[in-house]
C-alpha cells in the first residue's frame, strides 16, 4: 500500500462531488426574481460551491492530507465527504448522501482504470483541480488556494518514479475492487455490464512513449536485433501524440477527470441485490483497523481543518433530494442494508483525553439541526436533480 494515496483519492472524489452538485443545481437554476423559498437560484449555486470548495481546500487540512500515511477505512473517508457537503447551505440525509457518494466513487473507479499508465492519476487530479478552478474564477483568493494545493502536487508527485505511480495506482484500485454499482451514464454509454463491472477498450491511444502493438523483436546475447515478427492485435490502436502537462497550467491531453455532467445527459444509481449487499459489505464491514486509536487522531486532525460555515440568521438551509421523489428516497432509505456488527476494538481514551474533547468539539460544530421539510418542488429535489442527469 502506498503511503501517498490519500490526497490523489481525496481530491478527485472531491472533485466528482463538485461536478455532480454543479451540474444539478444549474439545472434546477430559478431566476432571483422568481425563486420560491424553497428553489435554488444561481446565487445559492455559487453560495454552495464556494462554502464547499473554501473547506475542502482549507491551509489546514490540506496540510494534514499531504502528510505521508496509510489509506483509513472506507467508513471513515466517508464520514469527511459527508461533513463537506454539509459546508455550505445544503442539506442532504442519508438516502441521498448515499447515491451521492455511489456516482463520486464509481465514476472515479473507471478513471482510474483507464489510466493509460500509472502516473496518469495525476493528470485525472489535476484536470480535476483545472475544472475547480472554473468554478470560482470570479473568487481570486479560492482559485489561489487552489493553486497552491496543485503546486503541492507538483511538489509531492513531480519526482515520483513510475513504480511508486504503480503502487498508487494498485492502491486505489484496491479501495474500490468492491464496488460495482451500477450507473446509467456508463450503462448507455456501454462502458458498463450490468453486473456493474466496467468493460475496458481494447483500441484507442497507447501510453505516452509506448508503441503500438503489432511487433515481436528478437535480440541476441549481445543486445543485437536479429528478428522481427508482426502479429494481428486485434485492436485499433494510435500512437500518442503529446504527453500531457504535469505543470500548474497547461494541455493536459488526457481527457479522463474532465466533467462528464457538463452535457444534460440523465445519470442515477441502480443497485441491485448482488452488487449492492457487495458494496454495502465492502463499505459498512470493513475489517477494524489496528491503528485504530490513529484513526480517530487522523479524522480529528481533518475535520478540525475543516472550517464549517453554519447557516447564519434565520436562513435553515435548502435540503437537498438525489431523488426524483421524496417516496422514493423515503423507499432508499428503507431497503439501505442496516450495518453489519463490527469486531469491538478497545482504545484506552483516558491517554488522549485532550484529543478526545477536541474530536468531540470538533463533530459537535457539524452538528445539524432538523430543517423543515420543503414541499417536493424543483428546489426540493437536487438529486432529482441527479435523476434528470
Amino acid at each position: 500500500m502506498s503511503m501517498r494515496t490519500l490526497p490523489l483519492l481525496f481530491l478527485n472524489l472531491g472533485g466528482e462531488m463538485l461536478y455532480i452538485l454543479d451540474q444539478r443545481l444549474r439545472a434546477q437554476n430559478i431566476p432571483g426574481d422568481k425563486a420560491r423559498r424553497d428553489e435554488w437560484t444561481e446565487v445559492d449555486r455559487k453560495r454552495v460551491l464556494h462554502d464547499i470548495i473554501s473547506t475542502m481546500f482549507n491551509k489546514n487540512f490540506i496540510e494534514e492530507l499531504f502528510k505521508p500515511q496509510e489509506l483509513y477505512s472506507k467508513k471513515a473517508l466517508r464520514t469527511i465527504y459527508d461533513r463537506l457537503a454539509h459546508a455550505s447551505i445544503m442539506r442532504l440525509n442519508q438516502a441521498s448522501m448515499d447515491k451521492l457518494y455511489d456516482l463520486m466513487t464509481m465514476a472515479l473507479k473507471y478513471q482510474v482504470l483507464l489510466c493509460p499508465r500509472p502516473k496518469d492519476v495525476l493528470l485525472v487530479t489535476f484536470n480535476h483541480l483545472d475544472a475547480i478552478k472554473g468554478f470560482i474564477r470570479d473568487n481570486p483568493a479560492l482559485v489561489h488556494l487552489v493553486d497552491e494545493t496543485s503546486q503541492q502536487l507538483i511538489e509531492a508527485y513531480g519526482g515520483l518514479s513510475a513504480g511508486e505511480f504503480q503502487l498508487i495506482r494498485q492502491t486505489l484500485l484496491t479501495f474500490f475492487q468492491d464496488l460495482h454499482i451500477r450507473v446509467s451514464i456508463f450503462l448507455k454509454d456501454k462502458v458498463q455490464n450490468s453486473n456493474g463491472r466496467f468493460v475496458l477498450p481494447v483500441s484507442g491511444p497507447v501510453p505516452w512513449e509506448t508503441e503500438v502493438p503489432g511487433l515481436i523483436r528478437m535480440f541476441d546475447h549481445k543486445g543485437k536485433e536479429v528478428k522481427r515478427t508482426e502479429f494481428r492485435h486485434g485492436g485499433n490502436y494510435i500512437a500518442a501524440l503529446k504527453e500531457g502537462s504535469f505543470e500548474l497550467y497547461g494541455d493536459r491531453v488526457l481527457k479522463l477527470g474532465t466533467n462528464m455532467y457538463s452535457a444534460n445527459r440523465p445519470v442515477e444509481t441502480h443497485t441491485s441485490g448482488a452488487s449492492k449487499n457487495l458494496a454495502s459489505q465492502s463499505q459498512q464491514s470493513i475489517a477494524p483497523n489496528p491503528l485504530a486509536k490513529e484513526e480517530l487522531n487522523f479524522l480529528a486532525k481533518l475535520m478540525g481543518g475543516m472550517e464549517i460555515r453554519k447557516p447564519s440568521g434565520p436562513e435553515p438551509g435548502f435540503r437537498l433530494n438525489l431523488f426524483t421523489t421524496d417516496e422514493e428516497e423515503e423507499q432508499a432509505a428503507l431497503t439501505r442494508p442496516e450495518e453489519l456488527p463490527h469486531e469491538v476494538v478497545n482504545i484506552q481514551a483516558t491517554q488522549d483525553q485532550q484529543r478526545n474533547q477536541e474530536l468531540a468539539r470538533i463533530m459537535g460544530e457539524f452538528e445539524v439541526t432538523d430543517q423543515p421539510r420543503w414541499s417536493a418542488s424543483k428546489g426540493d429535489d437536487l438529486l432529482a436533480m441527479m435523476d434528470e442527469l
